[in-house]
Formats: C-alpha cells, sequence, structure tokens
C-alpha cells in the first residue's frame, strides 16, 4: 500500500511540475529549483536556468538520474524578439543525453506499456524548439553529471543572430569550499569598502604592495607565493575555468577526507579533492578550484581571495596555483599527508595562462612583480617544507562575456610582453 501511495505521490508531483511550465499560481507552487535559477537577459531574449541535485532530478523523472550519472538542467527561454529560436543542447553538453536514451536506461524488465509512458514522460519534460516570438519555453536538457558548479552554456540561434549566455551554476547537495566563507554574496554586498581602479598604473602598484605569500592562521609564517589575479565576475572569470576543466574543490568533512584516502590508495581521480588552507587578508580562501589528472596524486589548483579591489568594477582575486607531482607523509599536516608540489611554481602560473587563453573570454593579461625570486639553487619552502623557486612575478588575468580569438587578447605594458607566457627562473623585471 505505501508503494501505491508513493507512486501515486511522484505521479501527482510530477504533473505539477509539467504545469508549472505554462502557469504558476503562487510562489509555495514553483520547485524548488526554479526558485533559485539564474537569470540573464540579452537584447529581447531572457534565460533561466537551474541545474537539478539528485533528490530533485528523481523526484521530477520518478527515476535516480544521478546512478546513470545523468543531471537535468532546467532551462526557461522568453522571446521577445521577431523571430524564432532554437536550443543548441550540444552547446550545453556535447554528449547530452536525448530523452528517448535516457528513458531506454531505464526501461530494464518493463512490460511495453511502461515503457512507452516513461519514454513519454521523458518527452514531455524536455525542452522543445523552436523559441517563437512572444512565447516562453521551459524543459529540460539531460547532461553528465557535475558535482560542485556546472558551466550551462546556452547558445539561442536565430536566422541572422544568436545569442549566447555563459552562467556558473551551483549544484545543490554539494559542500563547496565556497560555501563556508559566503563569497558570493560579497560580491553583490561587500562586506568592506572597495577600491575601483580603472588606471592602469595606479592598479599594477596596488597589486605589487600585495603580500608576496599565503600564510598560515595566524600570520606567522610564508606559505606558497601569491602569484596569481585573476579579474572578473560570476558571468566570464569563472565561466571561463569551468570551461577548460576547473573543479571546485569540496569540503574538508570526514565523508571528503575518507573519498581523499581512498583515491589515493587507488589511484583514481578525485576531481573534487579538498585542498588545505592558507590565509590570506585574515581569512582562509573564498574558493579553491582543481584541474585534475590521472589520479589524485597529480592535479593542478589554485587558491583565491577575493579583495577590496575592483578593476573597472570586476571583482579583483588574488591567488595562488602551484602543480601537485605526489602525496608524502609530513608532520606539518593534522592529517599527515600532502600534496608535493613541483618546485618550479612558475610552470602552474605559465600553464594557467596559455591554458585560459582557450577559454575564449581572456581579455587582457599581463606579469607583476610582488612575490619576490627565489632561485633554483637558493629555493624557499611552503608551510610544509616543500622547496620551490620562482622568477618573482604574479601572472593578471582578465576576463570579459565577449568572445576573443587568441589575437585579439591584449597584453599590459607592464613588462615585456613575450614574457608573459615564457619566463625563465631568475629572471629580472
Amino acid at each position: 500500500m505505501n508503494r501505491i501511495v508513493m507512486q501515486m505521490l511522484a505521479v501527482i508531483f510530477v504533473s505539477c511540475v509539467l504545469a508549472g511550465c505554462t502557469a504558476v499560481s503562487s510562489t509555495a507552487s514553483v520547485p524548488g529549483y526554479r526558485n533559485r535559477a539564474m537569470t540573464r537577459a540579452e537584447g529581447g531574449i531572457q534565460v533561466s536556468t537551474a541545474v537539478l541535485s539528485p533528490e530533485e532530478s528523481a523526484a521530477v523523472y520518478g527515476v535516480p538520474l544521478a546512478d546513470r550519472k545523468i543531471q537535468p538542467v532546467w532551462i526557461e527561454v522568453e522571446n521577445r524578439e521577431d523571430r524564432n529560436y532554437f536550443l543548441l543542447s550540444p552547446g550545453m553538453d556535447p554528449n547530452f543525453f536525448p530523452a528517448s536514451e535516457a528513458a531506454e536506461a531505464f526501461a530494464g524488465t518493463a512490460s511495453h506499456d511502461q515503457r512507452a509512458d516513461l519514454d513519454r514522460r521523458f518527452r514531455d519534460l524536455a525542452f522543445h524548439n523552436p523559441v517563437r516570438p512572444g512565447e516562453k519555453v521551459a524543459g529540460f536538457v539531460l547532461t553528465n553529471l557535475n558535482e560542485g558548479a556546472k558551466l550551462v552554456q546556452i547558445d539561442l540561434v536565430a536566422k541572422e543572430r544568436a545569442r549566447t549566455f555563459s552562467v556558473f551554476v551551483a549544484v545543490p547537495g554539494f559542500e563547496a569550499d565556497y560555501k563556508r566563507s559566503q563569497v558570493f554574496k560579497r560580491i553583490v554586498d561587500p562586506q568592506e569598502p572597495t577600491v575601483n581602479y580603472t588606471d592602469d598604473a595606479n592598479f599594477r602598484a596596488a597589486l605589487e604592495a600585495l603580500p608576496c605569500c599565503a600564510t598560515n592562521e595566524d600570520g606567522s609564517k610564508n606559505g606558497d607565493p601569491l602569484n596569481l589575479v585573476i579579474v572578473g565576475s560570476l558571468d566570464d572569470a569563472f565561466p571561463a575555468l569551468v570551461r577548460r576543466g576547473w573543479s571546485l574543490t569540496e569540503q574538508k568533512w570526514s565523508g571528503a577526507i575518507s573519498r581523499m584516502i581512498s583515491a589515493a590508495l587507488s589511484g583514481e581521480p578525485y576531481v573534487n579533492a579538498p585542498v588545505s588552507d592558507l590565509y590570506l587578508f585574515g581569512r582562509a580562501q573564498d574558493l579553491a578550484l582543481q584541474k585534475a589528472r590521472g589520479d589524485i596524486h597529480q592535479r593542478n589548483h589554485m587558491r583565491l581571495w577575493l579583495s577590496n579591489m575592483r578593476y573597472h568594477d570586476k571583482p579583483v582575486w588574488v591567488g595562488q596555483i602551484s602543480r601537485d607531482i605526489g602525496i608524502r607523509l609530513t608532520w606539518h599536516s593534522s592529517t599527515f599527508t600532502t600534496h608535493k608540489i613541483d618546485p618550479d611554481v612558475d610552470e602552474a602560473r605559465t600553464a594557467l595562462t596559455e591554458d585560459m587563453a582557450y577559454s575564449q573570454t581572456l581579455m587582457k593579461m599581463g606579469l607583476v612583480t610582488g612575490v619576490g625570486a627565489a632561485l633554483e639553487s637558493a629555493p624557499r619552502e611552503n608551510l610544509t617544507t616543500d622547496p620551490y623557486y620562482t622568477d618573482g612575478y604574479r601572472v593578471v588575468l582578465v576576463f570579459d562575456r565577449t568572445p576573443r580569438s587568441l589575437s585579439d587578447i591584449e597584453v599590459f605594458p607592464w613588462i615585456t610582453p613575450h614574457r608573459v607566457m615564457h619566463v625563465s627562473p631568475g629572471a629580472k623585471p
């Protein structure tokens, strides 16, 4: 009896969701994912999007999509222009799942009628083209599962026109490192006065005056060098990073630590593995991201702190980037293990710069001093005693929503342009 009741409730819930695509009578009747949807507009086109948690997708579709690594992305498009628009699903995920394929994955030993009902449900929930003038169309695109955050790339095409939106969307149910700092709230509502730089010379001076390194919690010891500055918002810098395969890191809770140890023993990748805390501005990193390689022992990772600076009204993030090349035992960590970094920290900085050149939204780049040079023959040490050497520069990467080709990327005239991507250790400005 309980099973029958639960099935009836699931059918009623799905019916309400479907009805909500055309009419909503009150806020209480709006599904949770629609209440948290991110909205963007350009011209006469407005889009809204939300990524469903595993629990939400199971409630909407009636089957556990997350078990098959399928993640529904809800899209709503309102067209106030004079021509039909078509949503390109491969822009969101080149390996997206057509509704019929996803339904078939859950058909199992179902009867013919049950298969037909399942297929019909998936087709009804899918986003349907076109979006005609004066219409609002909503539905789901089934993508591959992402934890932490997802870059939702919405490409809409019409006759002789296209609208593109890159939206950085948090995925519910994932305890990302950034949640503890409420960093995204501080972007909208800064907790302290901000300084907006529009003069490049003054901006350079401010960046060079920053501390050389991140520190331990009480600030008594220097750690890894602050060799990175990212200028950009949630709509340009972070979509660029996610587009190039960077993932948010998980908080250091027991489940994440257990998973990290398991991955270390098995040699499997863990794209959201936690990172240790470093400190700047009196607090641990606001945000950490990593680009995983073949296993957990190897990854590029960065820590970012939101500063009180703005550059042409864009948020300025101060960061540290290095490449992990292994795991070793240490007394300098509460878990008695740490990642060993590549001592050539400039390599990770340069690799990121080159990687971001392919992100499509890198607008400008350059180098400033401030880290302090350390020769290979006389390296410095981070907090876990890993040696590193550096030319002493920090790279500055400025992002914008407007797509840029490689040839259109500008270079700050602060240091000889050919050094921006190829800087030799020990070089002087």
